[in-house]
């Protein structure tokens, strides 16, 4: 074989990272064909002691790759042959890489679902208590870039953390898809030794059996409904990112050093980097999803070579996932609020819906109101003054209905309180939301 094809050929170098899997699978599958009559109680006793030497080295350190070791399958039958002899030849009856390698890959894959959603939720109750601690917190609310209301900063912070937990659960829900056995399914057209998949199923502690066995071993679904869901879940850390890089840019949080790193030229800066890479990691992401897609796109039924290449980009998400979860929970329980520079940011103007809402409870139809409230926005920017300099006379001139109470319309803390309904921005509303997100982070864990 020509040694270039040998190396384009090969998928050791990556998926030795299923090690554990492979062999795991290889142990319920000497169960199974010893359950079948296939093979005799002895032979798959002794496939199983071997099996386990060959885990022990591998969990040592000791395994050593050896030329023709095409991919982890063959890697640690030859190893099994070596030390038990011709016996391990028998492991692979009725058998396929094909089967073999889909069953590897969704052990692995439903194992990091698993402890992503852990991440998942040490991110969540971090964030949220975090929340909690800076319930007092006022700060200024955007549309479009532009103030608009004065809202809680915890309000916000969760405004970011409960995408997140949206994310946890779509991730919940991958999981059954992903953990159906497709072992038994053999080269594509099923076992024709009678193993029991089902046994094989629950010997690998899978939720039940793949239906089809040409199906079963093309099927990357679950590989790209992961991929997907990482670049949604990378879209909301990215969303998260940009926030806090503004904010920091106003002076309105200050970014840990752990998190930030200095210019090479100009002494004053201080970068806010860790949520520029998370902001960045944000498009691979999407690009991993689409990469694979495309490849499954033309694939004809069953097996075919091209499905090898779902491993890196499954193994550089999982990896990426965890890191960008473990930094951005670092970020957000490392940054400091500056609740002096957030309340710089809020202007009166952003009451002026208070000052409609103020009419309304005295019966006039919001509609009304808000032609009422922005004359008064209008006048204000006339006079060159902020809208709450505004005298009763001149807002009674504009409507005869406000009263001298209307002033105390002028209090940012008043209006977030006024917003208590479930999800708003006051504080008992916010406190639920906080509540909820550490209830649910602690179901994750």
């Amino acid at each position: 074989t020509d040694p270039i094809m040998e190396k384009f050929n090969e998928s050791i170098s990556f998926d030795k990272r299923m090690w554990a899997q492979d062999i795991r699978g290889s142990i319920a599958y000497a169960k199974a064909i010893v359950k079948a009559g296939i093979i005799t109680t002895e032979e798959g006793k002794s496939l199983q002691d071997g099996l386990q030497l060959v885990y022990k080295e591998w969990e040592s350190g000791q395994f050593q790759i050896k030329p023709g070791d095409e991919d982890i399958h063959t890697a640690n039958e030859r190893r099994l042959t070596e030390l038990i002899g011709p016996v391990g030849g028998k492991l692979h009856t009725g058998r396929s890489r094909n089967d073999q390698v889909a069953t590897d890959t969704r052990l692995w894959t439903v194992e990091a679902e698993r402890d992503i959603l852990k991440d998942m939720g040490l991110l969540l109750q971090a964030g949220a208590e975090f929340a909690r601690e800076h319930i007092n917190v006022l700060m200024a609310g955007y549309t479009h870039l532009q103030p608009a209301q004065p809202i809680r900063f915890s309000h916000w912070l969760c405004s970011h953390l409960t995408p997140l937990m949206r994310d946890a659960q779509r991730l919940q829900e991958l999981i059954p898809r992903a953990n159906q056995c497709p072992l038994g399914s053999g080269a594509l057209a099923g076992n024709a030794f009678g193993v029991d998949r089902e046994f094989l199923a629950q010997e690998l502690g899978f939720d039940g059996v793949t239906p089809n066995s040409l199906d079963s071993v093309c099927d990357r679904d679950f590989i790209v409904e992961f991929l997907m869901w990482t670049a949604l879940m990378s879209v909301h850390l990215s969303q998260l990112s940009e926030d806090l890089i503004i904010t920091n840019l106003l002076k309105g949080v200050d970014i840990d050093d752990a998190y930030a790193t200095g210019s090479s030229l100009m002494p004053q800066k201080k970068n806010p980097d860790a949520l520029e890479l998370l902001r960045g990691k944000a498009g691979i992401a999407l690009g991993r999803a689409v990469g694979l897609t495309a490849t499954l796109k033309g694939l004809p039924r069953a097996y075919n070579k091209d499905l090898q290449e779902d491993k890196v980009p499954l193994f550089d998400a999982v990896d990426s996932v965890k890191d960008c979860l473990a930094i951005a929970t670092g970020v957000i329980c490392t940054m400091k609020p500056n609740p002096d520079m957030l309340m710089k940011a809020l202007c009166p103007e952003m009451l002026a819906t208070d000052l409609a809402d103020y009419l309304v409870r005295k019966g006039v139809p919001f509609r009304e109101t808000h032609h009422i409230s922005g004359a008064c926005v209008r006048l204000a920017e006339e006079q060159k003054i902020s809208i709450d300099e505004l005298t009763l006379e001149q807002l009674q001139k504009i409507d005869s209905r406000f009263g001298e109470d209307v002033m105390k319309v002028w209090d940012y803390e008043v209006s977030v309180e006024r917003k208590s309904s479930i999800g708003g921005t006051s504080k008992a509303s916010v406190l639920k939301q906080i509540d909820d997100l550490v209830a649910f982070g602690k179901s994750l864990q």
